[in-house]
C-alpha cells in the first residue's frame, strides 16, 4: 500500500470524527435547552420565550435551579459555625458577669444576653451568652476559663459550606431570571401580558429575599462565635450558709398541719372499714344477747 492511499485513509477517519464529534456536541445543545415557557406578545401572538421572545434572550431557568454561573463560587472557603458550652464555679456572679462583658468587648465582641438568678439556698447563679469574632474565639475561651473553676466545657464546629455555596447558586440563579423577566417586561404592552410578567417577578422576588435572609443569618454565625457561659457560685460548708430560728420554726408549723393532714386523710379513707366493723360487732353483740335470754334457768341444789 502506497503512501498516498494511507493518507487519504487518515484523513477519511479523521472526517468522520469530526463530523461525529459535531453532532454529539448538537445533540447535547438541544437536551440541554431550557424547558420552554409561552406568554402573549403585544400582538397578542403565543411567543416561546425559550426561543428569544421580546429582547432575544433564553428563557429564565425555572425557580431554585441554580444556574450555571454558580458553579464558579465552588472555590469558597470552608464556612465553619463555632460553638461552645462553658461551666464556671465563682466566687461572684455579678461580678462574673461584669468581666465577661469586659472581656467580650476587648475582643471585638458583645454580650447577646444575660440572666442572673437566686437558688433555693441563697446561691446566685448566672448564664452569660456571648458573641466573638470568629478569628478571636479560642482567645476568647481561655480568657473566660480563667475567671473561676471549669466544670464542664464543650465545643462544636458546623460545617455550612455545601449549604452556603447551594444558597449562593440559588441566588446567582434567581437574580439572572430577575434581570430576564424585567427585561421582557420593558417589551409588553397589553395589560395580560403585564399581568403574567408580574406574577413572576413578584414569585422570583420573594424566593430572592429569602434566600438573602438565610445567607444573611448564616454570615452572621459564621463570622460571629457564640460562648454560652454558665455560672455557679460553690456549695457553702455544712450546705447552708447559717442556721436560721425562723426557718426552722415555720418547717415545724408546716409539719404539724401536715400531719393533720395525713390523719384526715387516713381517716376517710378506712371510714368505710370502721363502718362495716362497726355493723358488724354491733350484729355479734345482738346475737349473744338474744341466745342468752332464751337459755332456762337451772334450778339451784339444795
Amino acid at each position: 500500500m502506497n503512501h498516498k492511499v494511507i493518507v487519504l485513509l487518515i484523513l477519511c477517519i479523521a472526517t468522520i470524527a469530526v463530523a461525529g464529534c459535531m453532532g454529539f456536541q448538537a445533540v447535547n445543545s438541544d437536551t440541554s435547552s431550557s424547558p420552554q415557557e409561552t406568554i402573549f406578545d403585544t400582538g397578542g401572538r403565543s411567543q416561546d420565550l425559550s426561543k428569544g421572545a421580546y429582547s432575544g434572550n433564553t428563557l429564565p431557568e425555572q425557580a431554585g435551579a441554580p444556574s450555571q454561573s454558580g458553579s464558579g463560587i465552588s472555590g469558597i472557603d470552608t464556612k465553619i459555625i463555632q460553638t461552645a458550652y462553658i461551666t464556671i464555679e465563682v466566687q461572684d456572679v455579678p461580678g462574673s458577669v461584669e468581666t465577661l462583658k469586659s472581656l467580650a468587648s476587648q475582643k471585638g465582641g458583645y454580650i447577646s444576653s444575660t440572666n442572673i438568678q437566686n437558688t433555693y439556698n441563697n446561691r446566685l447563679s448566672g448564664s452569660v451568652i456571648l458573641r466573638i469574632p470568629a478569628t478571636e474565639f479560642e482567645n476568647t475561651l481561655t480568657g473566660v476559663k480563667a475567671i473561676g473553676t471549669v466544670k464542664t466545657v464543650s465545643t462544636q464546629g458546623r460545617d455550612v459550606t455545601e449549604e452556603y455555596v447551594d444558597l449562593q447558586a440559588q441566588k446567582t440563579s434567581y437574580q439572572n431570571q430577575l434581570a430576564q423577566y424585567n427585561e421582557i417586561m420593558k417589551k409588553a404592552v397589553e395589560v395580560e401580558d403585564v399581568i403574567v410578567i408580574q406574577q413572576q417577578i413578584d414569585r422570583v422576588q420573594t424566593e430572592l429575599n429569602r434566600l438573602e435572609g438565610r445567607l444573611k443569618y448564616l454570615n452572621s454565625q459564621i463570622d460571629f462565635s457564640t460562648i454560652t457561659v454558665n455560672l455557679q457560685e460553690p456549695e457553702p460548708v455544712g450546705g447552708q450558709s447559717g442556721h436560721n430560728f425562723v426557718s426552722t420554726i415555720n418547717e415545724g408549723i408546716a409539719g404539724f398541719f401536715g400531719m393533720i393532714d395525713a390523719i384526715i386523710i387516713i381517716f376517710f379513707t378506712l371510714l368505710p372499714l370502721i363502718i362495716v366493723g362497726c355493723a358488724g360487732y354491733g350484729i355479734y353483740r345482738w346475737r349473744n344477747r338474744a341466745k342468752t335470754e332464751k337459755q332456762p334457768e337451772v334450778p339451784e341444789k339444795k
